[in-house]
């Protein structure tokens, strides 16, 4: 079974076609002919989409799309209009009122069938995205204010770059000039097919694409939408396409090729005003998730303050890094360094301060480490430092220079009236496959249980700096090879 379609129409017959119509695709059918508790059929039968016709025996259906709104359970589900034979007017009263497309009578079974395609594709995307980023309940409870309800209204962005695609000049003037007057609120360019260094090229690519497809056999139209689509600068833009001459079968291609909506009747600048509206809503609102998810996952493995990854992050890539050394028969080092009278710093000149020189330490500890090296914040004033492919004579000149970066500059910091001396000390152990007479270490992970060698390499490294502040501080230690 593809999904569940809900059919929303009066007149029973074509009800009956449209059931016959979509069974034989696989789909799961409902029906029903009136509004008149259309909330608690949709919120039972939870379809993967809505089709209906604009005039109910109670009612508008143009007042469908604000009934489930509010619902964030609802507001997802995609809703395809049927509307009168060559009724232009009909078709944009549908899409003004928030449905996701209108398409004419008769219905090419080919066009519907993509387009049903579309829109549940559409719709599992947007409730996918609504699951990955809806804040987890505690105990049952959903923090007020957190929660962001699926489809809810996004204006499009005020100023979004548009580019019309098509082959001659004089197509790409008419379009520009037509769709400028119902979108002056956005920036409309026009380029040739062919020449897409400008929509490839820039470092700002556009919100959306508008595409013309023709019936020659040498249109490259079709062709371009799948690589928009693949391309990383263009994965997560809008994507319309206008077939001209319109005909069923380029429309239906366009949309399994990965268009986000067509125009199944050709250029009209008033529908494709209203389409590049709504899928400019789409992408914002999704541009905004996939935001809000990138930071979630962030703060997850982030420290806050210092903006180093923190203890979550740190164990699993040390892991990474002890089990690449055993692969590959090289060595790495482990490093916990812990910044020298820390407290006092607090105790004097207040916690903002003490904040203050952290984010500096942490900063001057980073920029003295090599891009693959591993740093972070373990809690307080700790850091864990992790250098992979690292020789023991190599691990202790970085630490010492580490020392220095620390010593070397007073920090400055708003609320102390001086600038702050202070000193770090290093602990240091080494793991994996280490060369050398005087640093003969044995491979970390040779104990049977890989996790307890690690842990036991920390313990180590940990031991030789609590020896490093017992021997007067502002030091770098090396772990004996046979402690445990």
């Amino acid at each position: 079974m593809q999904g569940t379609i809900l059919i929303l129409d009066g007149v029973a017959t074509t009800r009956i076609m449209l059931k016959v119509q979509l069974s034989a695709a696989w789909y799961r059918v409902v029906q029903t002919g009136r509004l008149t508790g259309i909330l608690q059929l949709v919120r039972k039968v939870r379809p993967d989409l809505i089709i209906t016709s604009l005039s109910l025996p109670d009612g508008d259906a143009r007042r469908l799309p604000q009934l489930l709104r509010p619902d964030p359970l609802l507001a997802a589900i995609p809703i395809l209009a049927i509307v009168g034979q060559n009724d232009r007017a009909a078709r944009l009263r549908a899409l003004e009122a928030g449905m996701d497309e209108a398409l004419c009578e008769p219905v090419d079974d080919r066009l519907l069938q993509a387009r049903i395609r579309g829109l549940i594709r559409s719709g599992f995307s947007a409730e996918e995205m609504d699951l990955a980023t809806a804040p987890v309940p505690l105990n049952g409870y959903t923090p007020q204010g957190m929660a962001d309800p699926a489809r809810a209204y996004v204006p499009p962005p005020t100023r979004a770059r548009v580019v019309l695609l098509n082959r001659r000049e004089e197509t790409a003037q008419r379009w520009r000039t037509a769709l400028a007057e119902e979108c002056h609120h956005h920036r409309i360019e026009s380029q040739l097919i062919g020449d897409m260094q400008g929509l490839f090229g820039g470092q700002e690519g556009p919100d959306a694409v508008v595409v013309e497809l023709t019936a020659d056999s040498d249109d490259t139209g079709l062709g371009l939408l799948a690589d928009l689509r693949a391309r990383g600068a263009t994965r997560d833009i809008a994507v319309i396409a206008v077939p001209e001459p319109a005909t069923p079968r380029l429309a239906a291609e366009a949309l399994d090729r990965g268009a986000h909506d067509v125009l199944a009747n050709g250029f009209d600048a008033a529908e494709l005003g209203l389409k590049l509206d709504a899928q400019l809503r789409r992408k914002e609102r999704s541009d905004r998730m996939r935001a809000t998810l990138r930071n979630e996952l962030r703060a997850a493995v982030q420290d806050s303050m210092t903006g180093l990854y923190n203890r979550r992050y740190a164990m699993p890539r040390l892991a990474e890094i002890a089990r690449a050394a055993a692969e590959q028969g090289t060595g790495f080092a482990v490093m916990l360094a812990d910044l020298d009278h820390f407290k006092q710093i607090n105790d004097q000149w207040g916690h903002p301060v003490g904040d203050a020189v952290l984010i500096e330490a942490a900063r001057r500890l980073r920029a003295a480490l090599a891009p693959g090296d591993l740093i972070a914040r373990m809690g307080g004033e700790e850091f864990l430092i992790a250098l992979p492919r690292c020789r023991p004579e190599e691990a202790a000149d970085l630490a010492r220079r580490l020392c220095a970066a620390i010593q070397s500059t007073p920090f400055r910091a708003t609320g102390a009236d001086a600038p702050i001396t202070i000193t770090v000390s290093i602990g240091v152990a080494l793991g994996g496959s280490q060369e050398g007479p005087r640093h003969p270490v044995l491979p970390c992970y040779q104990d049977q249980d890989p996790a307890l060698a690690l842990s036991r390499l920390i313990r180590r490294a940990d031991r030789a700096l609590y020896t490093a502040k017992r021997s007067g501080r502002n030091q770098v230690m090396l772990a004996h090879p046979a402690a445990a």
